[in-house]
């Protein structure tokens, strides 16, 4: 054995110390340690044991054994038994890698430097086994987490760390036994008061888990207590999001714009959201109603901000009306009002997208000035009604939105004006 391997043996158990030290220092769910004797020694122990183990197989290059793997695994299943949540659990790898590079590093610096080969071989075997051991310990983890937690509460972490943009996601993926999709239209069902005497919350939500599979969480209003009880809140629910995804009507499934807003399309909500919206609003039996937004995985807590603006701003309806899950087409005049930065943002989206087009923006400004007629536009504009014709229609090629729909007039007039009155970039 080396000189770097045997500095690493001599330090395993000083080393092993100051790990279960910095666990119970930095992680608060690991502050027992100082005072749960059996908790300690067994922490100490697997890290005396994990750097032993490192010393005699890197060498070599030898693999973890089966044995090795089942010990770290009950570790991983110790952890989840013991009420470790997803987080901490995150932490406590993060710490043991950072300290073990942090020895190795201090081994060499021991030895001056020297044994650079030695450095190189530990190094390499590090890696991969360290995956390994991750993956071990992550499997006993997600099994207890799996049949401890309540399948309703594994999908709201996983929905809240979505949120919160948290790589601890993958993992509760696992437990949940659902795959990340790429984008998420995010969905806010806004919820209002409900009377004493009504049902709870809690038997419709987990039925609508379990009927579509997606994550979701309840938020109650402050001061409406916690869980799914009586009291208004949100239900806050992640759909997949794959047709379409970002970009405009009519050229979003042929050419993806993933730097366009998605929510320039006027229905982009997927037809699970409408299908998930409705049998929760029947159950619910009250008003209610809905925003959402999509993003891709790393933006999600934008999209819950839009989503959650958006339900506030649409009007309740119940479920024997046409609900739908409204969009930020749909209210963007009610969150103007407002003066919600986000919506100037999607317009200046909307005028970029008419670049491309000769003049669209100054056609636009002469259509809708003359009230949409067509002769008037024309002539103003100095243009045959032809010509006119074909501007028009190239605005609903690259934005998706008839410009002389009702729709299309709330939205691109409001573009056009924001546009020509505040020279927009």
């Amino acid at each position: 054995m080396g000189s770097l391997f045997g500095e690493l043996a001599r330090q395993a158990t000083a080393n092993a110390r100051r790990e279960v030290e910095t666990y119970a220092r930095e992680i608060p769910e690991l502050g027992s340690l100082d005072v749960n004797s059996r908790a300690r020694a067994e922490t100490l122990e697997y890290s005396v044991w994990f750097r032993h183990r490192t010393v005699e197989l890197a060498p070599e290059n030898g693999g973890l054994t089966e044995d090795d793997l089942g010990y770290i695994t009950s570790m991983g299943a110790s952890r989840a038994g013991s009420g470790m949540s997803p987080e901490s659990r995150q932490r406590v790898l993060s710490v043991h890698t950072a300290l073990m590079l942090r020895e190795i590093n201090e081994a060499t610096e021991a030895q001056r430097g020297g044994h650079v080969e030695e450095l190189m071989r530990i190094m390499s075997w590090f890696a991969p086994q360290g995956e390994r051991g991750i993956g071990a310990y992550r499997e006993g983890f997600v099994t207890v987490m799996r049949h401890q937690v309540p399948y309703v509460e594994q999908v709201a972490l996983l929905a809240r760390s979505l949120l919160a943009e948290d790589p601890g996601a993958e993992e509760l993926a696992l437990v949940a036994g659902m795959e990340l999709a790429d984008h998420y239209a995010v969905t806010v069902i806004r919820v209002p008061d409900r009377p004493a005497g009504d049902r709870d919350l809690e038997n419709e939500i987990e039925a609508l888990v379990k009927t579509y599979g997606v994550p979701a969480t309840w938020c109650p209003e402050r001061g409406g207590g916690g869980g799914g009880g009586r009291g208004g809140g949100e239900l806050i629910v992640l759909v997949p999001w794959t047709a379409g995804v970002a970009g405009v009507v009519g050229t979003a499934r042929r050419h993806p714009a993933p730097d366009l807003a998605p929510e320039l399309v006027p229905d982009p909500a997927p037809d699970l959201v409408r299908d998930l919206l409705q049998d929760f609003a029947q159950a619910l039996g009250r008003p209610c109603a809905a925003g959402t937004a999509s993003a891709p995985l790393s933006e999600l807590s934008g999209a819950l901000d839009r989503a959650r603006r958006i339900s506030r701003a649409a009007p309740l309806r119940r479920a024997s009306t046409r609900l739908r899950p409204h969009t930020l087409a749909d209210v963007f005049v009610e969150l103007t009002v407002a003066d919600v930065p986000f919506v100037d943002e999607w317009l200046r989206t909307v005028v970029r997208s008419l670049r491309p087009g000769p003049d669209l923006l100054v056609t636009l400004d002469a259509y809708y000035r003359h009230d949409m007629n067509r002769g008037s536009a024309a002539t103003a504009l100095n243009v045959h009604p032809r010509t006119l014709d074909y501007r028009l229609r190239r605005v609903r090629e690259l934005t998706g939105i008839d410009p002389g729909s009702t729709h299309g007039v709330r939205i691109l007039s409001s573009a056009v004006t924001r546009s020509l009155s505040r020279a927009w970039s």
